[in-house]
Parts: C-alpha cells; structure tokens; sequence
C-alpha cells in the first residue's frame, strides 16, 4: 500500500488536472451585457467565447452554441454538439440581407465573398463588388449549392432560420462541415434589440469595443427621440402592410414594429394583440378595422397611389388613402428589389424612428428630413 502522504499528493495532482480541464467551462472571465437582445448570450472564457442563440424561429425552442476559437489555438473541450469558428474571421457568406446592414456597420464590406439574393440587395458598395467578381453569388433555400460554398472556403456563414424545412438550408451546411451559424435578431421584440445584434457579428471579427460604440450612440439617439414623442397627448391611428397572395400579415402587437410605432407616438391598431410576429387576415378583417385609421405605412413596395389601386380598387376605399397620408418606406428601394431599411435600418433604428415621427407629429421633427420613408402621390 503507498503512505498516505504519497497518495494525498497523486489525488491533489489529479483534483488540480481536472480543475485545469474544466476552468475553460467553469469560470467565464467576462459576459457581453445586453440591454435589450433576449435572444442571445456570450460568455468570454480563457480559451474561447461561447455564443448561445435561442428562440431562431417561432416553431423551434433549441439552443444553438458557437465557440469562437482564436485561429493557430488549440481547440478546447467544448459542450457536444457546439460549432467551431475560427477568429478573428476574413472570408465572410451571407444567407440574408438583414446581415449586411450589421457588417456595413462594423466596416467590414470587405471580408464579404459570397452573397444569397444579390437581386434584394441594396447596397451598393456590394453590388459594384458583385459585377467585378470579388463577391459571389450563392444559393439559398431548395437551390442550396453546397460545393460552391465549399469551393469558396468561408471561414463564416451567417444564415437565419423560417421554420420551414423546404427552406432552411441550415441543417445541410452543418453536416456538410461548413462554419455555419444562426441569428435570431428578427424574433426580437425590440427595435433597439435587433440592432444589439451588432454585438454578435463583431464578436466574429475581434471588433467588440467598437460594436458597444455604435451601439451606444444608436440608444442615445433613439432614447431621445422616443422621450420626444412621448409628451404627445393625440396619437393617431395606424395600421400597416398590403395582401400577398390574398392574406394582410399584420405585424402583431408585440412585434419590434409595434414597438416603434408606439415610441414615434402613433395609436397601431393591434397593439393589443399579443403576437410577435406576423397576424395572418383577409381583407375584410383588416378593413373593419382600419377603415377610418388616420395613416397607412409599409406597402410592400409600392411607390405611388395609382399603382396601389391598379392592384385593388378597394383600398381606395381606406380613409388614409382618401386623405393621402400613405407613407411607404420605399424612398431607398431599387428597382432590383434592395431596400435600405432591411439593412442599415435593421442597424439603426434610431434613424427609422425619426422618420415616424416626421409622418405623425411633423411639428416635432421639422428639421428631419425623411431617410427610408416618403409620402406616396
């Protein structure tokens, strides 16, 4: 039998071993802090980062885990089924165009190599980069080519999940090996949260102090406007969107659009509903409602009133449409279908606020001139 002084040193030995293996997972040296993002943690570890994004679709309640491993380090134990990304990350493939508005942001257009739906992109930075071929166009959805997202060799592709498996391209990146990972900015329920996404793609790119910058001049701005607005004592009524394919999806009332129709000091009309997402409704449903509503926002991409009635007749008979107060959010929509609003809008919705407040309570914003928004004629 060994003295006991010799098998206390082989169990300290071991005990500090297996303290040494699990610190990495046991002790997070710093946590990003977020204000309003709810969808999304990162924790700083000795080895690595961990991001931990949930809620990706309205049908999934799965957790998806990231670690971010300084490139030339060794990889760590890691929690099973946890994809690796090396940092900071150069080539860059984007599945959406929500995406670009966070990248643009952080100055990084240039680690960009491959794009999905180049026709629904608008800026313009990217789409000079596209006709020289520094950028290619990939697949996305049932067109998914998964050998030219390997022959391009991303060390990053960032992709968002619908909920429906005919769609998703998720799942067939993973088994391919390919680093691919998924937000869920767009199930927030905040404007300012969807911008604190910031702070997840600069994680990726080693640019974090800069991201918590920007995204603090964002809140200022915005916090300030919001306090503006909120001493109004009449809010007019809204209401938002047009069919497609003879269903109004209405954005519902605790959606991040809600929220900031709220916050430029408007009355929307299903503020009460406690959806996050889209409400699915006929025609009839949404004019017993909003028949007499006092403004109309967010027509798809309308861009006068004429080609509005073309479509329907029937819309002429809304009061806003009557009075001429329909605002679009079309004033940077290009014809190949890009719209500004869907990128650095995501990122700045301080800026789309602003424009809110301009259409409902002019009086408020008379130096404002309007960025995504214009009244339709």
């Amino acid at each position: 039998m060994l003295p006991a002084t010799i098998k206390d040193s082989i169990f300290h030995t071991l005990a500090v071993l297996l303290l040494c293996s699990l610190l990495p997972h046991l002790q997070a040296a710093d946590a990003v802090e977020f204000d309003y993002a709810q969808n999304l943690q990162i924790e700083t570890f000795a080895t690595h980062r961990l991001i931990t994004v949930i809620n990706v679709s309205r049908a999934s309640d799965d957790h998806f885990a990231y670690a971010l491993v300084p490139k030339g380090q060794s990889i760590p134990e890691l929690p099973a089924n946890t994809m690796i990304i090396r940092t900071p990350v150069d080539r860059v493939v984007v599945m959406a165009t929500t995406f670009i508005g966070y990248i643009d942001a952080l100055a990084q257009l240039e680690s960009l190599i491959g794009v999905a739906t180049p026709d629904f992109i608008n800026n313009q930075t990217i789409q000079q980069r596209i006709r020289s071929g520094q950028i290619q166009t990939v697949q996305a959805g049932p067109g998914l080519d998964i050998e030219r997202l390997l022959l391009l060799n991303p060390d990053l592709i960032l992709t968002s999940s619908s909920s429906d498996p005919q769609l998703d391209g998720h799942p067939q990146l993973v088994r391919s090996g390919l680093p691919v990972v998924l937000s869920a900015s767009y199930m927030e329920q905040h404007p300012l949260a969807r911008a604190e996404w910031l702070k997840f793609v600069a994680a990726f790119f080693h640019v974090d102090a800069q991201a918590e910058q920007i995204f603090n001049e964002i809140t200022e701005r915005y916090q300030k406007l919001a306090a503006r607005a909120s001493v109004v004592t009449e809010k007019p009524t809204v209401f938002c969107g047009t069919p497609y394919a003879g269903t109004w999806h209405v954005p519902g009332g605790q959606s991040y659009v809600a929220k900031t129709l709220d916050d430029a000091g408007a009355n929307y009309l299903w503020s009460e509903d406690d959806s996050r997402g889209g409400i699915p409704l006929d025609f009839e449903r949404v004019f017993f409602t909003a028949a007499h509503a006092s403004f109309w926002i967010n027509l798809d991409s309308y861009k006068s009133l004429d080609s509005l009635f073309e479509t329907d007749h029937r819309f002429n008979h809304f009061r806003a449409a009557q009075t001429g107060h329909v605002y679009n959010n079309s004033k940077q929509f290009k014809s190949n279908g890009g719209n500004a609003i869907w990128e650095r809008g995501i990122v700045h919705p301080d800026e789309v606020l602003a424009d809110l407040i301009k259409i409902f309570h002019p009086e408020l914003a008379k130096d404002h001139r309007f960025i995504y928004y214009e009244q339709l004629q």
